[in-house]
């Protein structure tokens, strides 16, 4: 695989200093090795008025496999033969973006003791990518790079030039061409999106891979508008650690907006969500449902389980009838966007004295949670294994025992409603598993008999005749009368 880097220049500041910026003699032809291959660093022409750089990248496929022993793409599940006869020695992927952190790690940071006006100084830089796969076309390849400062020329590549007719492969030729950027900026938008435009990665991602794409995003990647479609990619669609990373995101997000631009926001989302032109969010209709189910219980202390980045307690802490809010969350994260989302440094003692957040697992049971009106399991249930579910029905059916109990989850009978979502998946990488009504409703009846509740099921959002809505809600109410005869 291979990939040129072209800069221009003067005879006062030459189009030669690239060589000092990536640390890597002109003159010289120099070969790294790695444990899946050798990369070779070239000079095709280096000169005062262009100078371009040249990585090519050898993959030793018998190593790869050896060394992966089936993680990353493909594992187990491919045919013995698909591991070796691959488009890895040619299509740029994940393989390229940790040769161009290796080879050029000082590069990537900024690093040039020789030369350190020059690596911080946007550079006329020309990038080319012969073979790019791009799941999502040239259209994802111009939505990543352009919001970035790029000009963007992206050709697909036939399947076959003999058969035009047979289409485009999902291979793409890539030049971007800037004069606004680093060459640091450039290696790290390359770093990120190669592997996001292949969608797969050669090795297993562990936790610091949130680390890694944190730093390598720094100062863009808060910002993209694609940042969820990057960061979920880049990280293989592992919900647990996509979540940590853009929550980590918000935090930073956040933290650069003054208090007067995130109300700004705040205020454009509600004023959006009200023009009735406009079909409601999913979410704000499951909110509502589950705001008035409440206010219909009388309850007047809450528990919202799992409740994520506050959302809900937010919309509780509205309402003068919810005397008392908890908020309880596994993620501390979370909890911390939560904080930051109901400004609860700034709350005032009265409002502040109604509302607490604390971090817990409702795989346990927990003192903490019992003596409540109501509890809220909102988009919950579905992220846990199948085997776990029992562990969270009695701490909170069984230990907490509030008077509610509400539990929606998504209804996966309405997902062929869904255009944007293939046949046969999940709503969201991270849920475990979606249930029919059937299937929702013969859970619910189980879980009220065992635990001394009656339950009614509420439809959420537009009720289809044939498929039902898209989400649906449990109401349980505990049987007191019941419970004081036994």
């Amino acid at each position: 695989m291979f990939l040129t880097i072209t800069t221009t220049g003067t005879p006062e500041r030459p189009a030669t200093d690239l060589g000092f910026l990536l640390h890597k003699h002109p003159e010289k032809a120099q070969a790294f090795s790695t444990s899946y291959g050798t990369a070779h660093v070239l000079y095709p022409e280096a000169d005062a008025e262009r100078c371009t750089a040249a990585l090519l990248l050898e993959v030793d496929a018998v190593s790869l496999v050896r060394r992966g022993k089936g993680k990353g793409r493909g594992g187990a599940a491919d045919a013995a033969l698909a591991q070796y006869v691959n488009d890895r020695p040619y299509a740029a992927s994940s393989l390229l973006a940790v040769a161009l952190s290796a080879v050029f790690s000082s590069a990537m940071r900024g690093v040039c003791n020789a030369r350190p006006e020059r690596a911080a100084e946007p550079l006329p830089l020309r990038i080319e990518v012969p073979a790019l796969p791009a799941r999502g076309g040239p259209d994802l390849v111009r939505r990543l790079f352009e919001p970035l400062g790029w000009a963007v020329t992206v050709e697909p590549v036939a399947l076959d030039e003999q058969f035009p007719e047979w289409g485009d492969s999902r291979y793409v030729r890539l030049v971007l061409e800037s004069e606004a950027l680093t060459l640091a900026e450039a290696l790290r938008h390359l770093y990120v999106l190669l592997p996001v435009l292949d969608d797969a990665k050669h090795y297993w991602v562990a936790p610091d891979e949130v680390d890694k794409l944190l730093r390598a995003g720094e100062g863009w990647l808060p910002d993209h508008p694609e940042q969820k479609l990057i960061t979920s990619r880049y990280l293989s669609r592992r919900w647990s650690l996509t979540r940590q990373a853009m929550e980590r995101l918000e935090l930073v997000r956040l933290a650069e907006a003054d208090d007067s631009e995130v109300e700004d926001i705040d205020n454009a989302v509600e004023a959006e969500a009200e023009e009735e032109e406009r079909p409601t969010p999913l979410a704000v209709q499951r909110r509502d449902a589950i705001l008035a189910a409440l206010r219909e219980s009388g309850a007047a202390r809450v528990l919202d389980l799992g409740c994520g980045q506050g959302q809900l307690v937010q919309a509780l802490l509205k309402d003068v009838r919810f005397t008392e809010i908890v908020g309880t969350d596994v993620s501390m994260r979370a909890l911390t966007i939560a904080s930051r989302r109901l400004k609860l440094d700034r709350m005032g003692e009265r409002q502040a004295s109604r509302v607490k957040l604390f971090q817990g697992s409702l795989a346990y049971t927990d003192n903490r949670l019992k003596g409540y009106d109501a509890a809220v399991l909102s988009e919950v249930i579905e992220h846990l294994d199948l085997p776990r579910l029992p562990a969270l029905e009695y701490a909170v059916f069984g230990a907490a025992r509030p008077r509610t109990v509400l539990v929606t989850t998504p209804n996966v009978e309405y997902n062929v409603r869904w255009e944007s979502l293939p046949a046969g998946h999940v709503r969201h990488g991270d849920h475990r598993f979606e249930w029919t009504r059937e299937e929702f409703r013969t859970w619910a009846a189980k879980v009220a008999e065992r635990h001394g509740y009656g339950v009614e099921f509420v439809p959420v959002g537009p009720d289809d005749p044939e498929v039902g809505p898209p989400t649906q809600m449990a109401v349980f109410k505990r049987d007191d009368k019941e419970e004081k005869a036994a």
